[in-house]
């Protein structure tokens, strides 16, 4: 933690190319040693409908391994990792979501997952691997359960927003899922012990200061009592989530709050936030930039605070949509973009 006291720099290592449309989504596998043994894997996922695999050698640079291509026929928008890093799901505006499993070298499509009306924005695994939840421009987020024999039943639809559902995010450490939309709220779901149904136990909208504009993304810090948030209304949001953790049922939910706002950092719309295992959140913005924040280290009693350590301008040539820290190397930062290109970072002191 040493880093957060000092002057950084923002290093490009490499910057990755073969996607021939804009770069929607990124994915670091949390598990590389169980799909060949690479010491990195970061899958990506383009408006050019294919997804691309890329591994680190004992070069230590990334390279592309595989092209996973055929499957779907529109974008693939979102992709994200089993916890156990064999599976990879990948969400796409043909309105399926797909599901590769990595046998013998190789990733196979094992399961298609059918239901949203129109284009499907975004997966993701929860921290258990016991369910997965996609999320819709139809306004439903749906909750799949993962059955034996690679086969996912539908256990929710979930109607609550009343526009397009931009992002959902299993919370870190318990099956809590949150999903964020172009109506300006963000949603907390819930199982309901007794009935197995799953509710909405929270909404988080402008009157509970929240975001003022569609919100774009959500991501938790890796002990699950903050989540950061990010908006078309050029502000990121900092939540209270801890009750989650010591949540025993959902009948009394304690209700998750507002800690702070960062504003004045993006010109343009904040399209993703992502917390390292370290503390420190990145964002990337229609305005090109890259912005690094930690908390402030002040008084204990009063509210915490974030302060800007670093703010890359231009570090792409278009909007940047996804940053995504490697779980396996806290300094190394990924970032994707419209204009076609996938970044690789390291958070380096400055002597």
């Amino acid at each position: 933690m040493e880093l957060l006291d000092s002057n950084v720099d923002l290093k490009e290592l490499q910057k990755l190319q073969g996607h021939a449309d804009r770069v929607w989504g990124l994915a670091w596998n949390p598990a590389p040693h169980n799909c060949g043994g690479a010491s990195a894997m970061l899958a990506s996922c383009s408006g050019d409908k294919t997804l691309r695999i890329w591994q680190m050698g004992p070069t230590h640079r990334l390279d592309c391994s595989t092209i996973l291509e055929d499957t779907h026929t529109r974008t693939v928008r979102s992709c994200a990792w089993s916890p156990c890093g064999k599976f990879l799901a990948t969400a796409s505006f043909d309105s399926t979501t797909a599901i590769w499993k990595y046998v013998g070298g190789d990733f196979e499509c094992v399961a298609t997952l059918e239901g949203h009306e129109n284009e499907v924005k975004s997966v993701t695994w929860s921290s258990s691997g016991t369910f997965l939840a996609t999320c819709s421009r139809d306004k439903t987020v749906w909750i799949w359960e993962v059955q034996p024999g690679d086969e996912y039943d539908c256990v929710a639809v979930l109607q609550g927003h009343s526009q397009d559902v931009k992002m959902v995010q299993w919370h870190p450490l318990v099956d809590v899922l949150v999903s964020v939309s172009y109506d300006n709220s963000i949603k907390v779901w819930a199982e309901d012990g007794d009935s197995d149904d799953w509710h909405c136990v929270q909404t988080l909208n402008e009157g509970s200061s929240g975001h003022a504009s569609t919100v774009w993304s959500v991501a938790f810090n890796s002990s699950g009592d903050r989540m950061v948030t990010s908006s078309d209304d050029l502000t990121l949001k900092i939540w209270d989530t801890s009750s989650a953790i010591s949540q025993t049922d959902t009948e009394g939910f304690a209700s998750w709050r507002h800690l702070c706002t960062l504003s004045g950092y993006h010109g343009r719309t904040i399209f993703s936030a992502h917390w390292s295992s370290e503390g420190i959140i990145a964002s990337g913005a229609g305005d090109d930039a890259l912005c690094l924040f930690v908390e402030e280290k002040g008084n204990s009693i009063e509210e915490p605070s974030y302060r800007l350590l670093l703010k890359k301008e231009k570090a792409h040539d278009m909007d940047i949509n996804s940053v995504r820290w490697n779980p396996k190397d806290q300094r190394i930062l990924a970032s994707a973009s419209d204009d076609g290109t996938i970044k690789i970072w390291e958070v380096r002191e400055i002597s």
